[in-house]
């Protein structure tokens, strides 16, 4: 008898240790699932429609009507055709777009795209100044407030301000006219090529993105910090909307653009989640 007696010990001290662990299985789902509350999770971008600001020589968003009303079956139907440059509106840049063999849009490792993240904030230097450059001191004056440095594997964010002026071209861009003699007119802020390569050689970060139309300032010619982080498979998330909603650190990234194979960019849905 004592055997069975010793199996049936065996299987309650089991049974009840499967139960505590199903608890607290639970008990981490709902506290991971509380994270994706509506609270926490700030829309990082802007929608797509005619007012969509798009790079002076690029082409714009148009939306055709394909079918909208009730058919004569007697249900509703809706469908649109959609045409769009790869760069326009909240988009990524993917390393191909300035530094041959490097990743397209389909693929960057999703890991590059979704993880803990931080923002750097400019607005007060740009307030006076849309040519503004964020520098490496910016970035030391991040790591100084914090009291460490940008962990590893960051997707850093840079605040400047500017999507307070979308989609008004002529303050967001610097202008509203179209083609290559537009290009001249352009102001607005950027990353400075001596802080691109500072976080290139210095930190290990996974992407970058700001609330501009592009990762080098406006009046870049050369685009060298596009070239400087996009050589290292660094991509750029451009146009990027509500910054000013998520706080200096304690907060993760989702960044999922259109996955267009050999892409070079691709319209991006990122949102930021607040840890809380």
């Amino acid at each position: 008898m004592k055997t069975p007696l010793l199996f049936f010990s065996l299987c309650l001290i089991l049974f009840f240790s499967c139960q505590s662990t199903s608890v607290d299985s639970g008990a981490q789902l709902d506290s991971e699932l509380d994270l994706f509350n509506q609270k926490n999770i700030v829309d990082l971008t802007h929608d797509y429609s005619d007012e969509t600001v798009y790079w002076v020589t690029a082409r714009e968003f148009e939306l055709d009507t394909v079918a909208y009303g009730h058919t004569e079956n007697g249900y509703f139907y809706s469908a649109f055709n959609i045409s769009t440059a790869e760069h326009g509106g909240t988009h990524i840049d993917a390393p191909i777009h300035f530094a041959k063999g490097k990743q397209t849009v389909d693929e960057i490792p999703l890991e590059k795209l979704m993880g803990n993240a931080i923002k750097v904030n400019v607005t007060a230097k740009v307030t006076d100044n849309p040519d503004y450059q964020i520098s490496v001191q910016d970035f030391e004056n991040w790591e100084n407030k914090q009291n460490m440095q940008i962990p590893e594997g960051s997707i850093v964010l840079i605040e400047t301000g500017f999507s307070a002026y979308y989609p008004n071209k002529i303050k967001y861009l610097g202008t509203d006219k179209r083609g290559e003699e537009a290009l001249d007119q352009m102001h607005f802020p950027g990353i400075s090529p001596e802080a691109a390569r500072w976080l290139v050689n210095n930190r290990n970060i996974n992407a970058i993105g700001l609330d501009t139309p592009s990762i080098d300032y406006g009046q870049s010619k050369d685009f060298e910090s596009h070239v400087i982080l996009l050589s290292h498979n660094i991509p750029g998330f451009e146009n990027l909307a509500n910054l000013d909603q998520l706080p200096d650190k304690d907060f993760m990234v989702i960044a999922l653009p259109m996955k267009i194979k050999g892409g070079s960019g691709a319209p991006l849905r990122i949102v930021g989640v607040i840890n809380q």
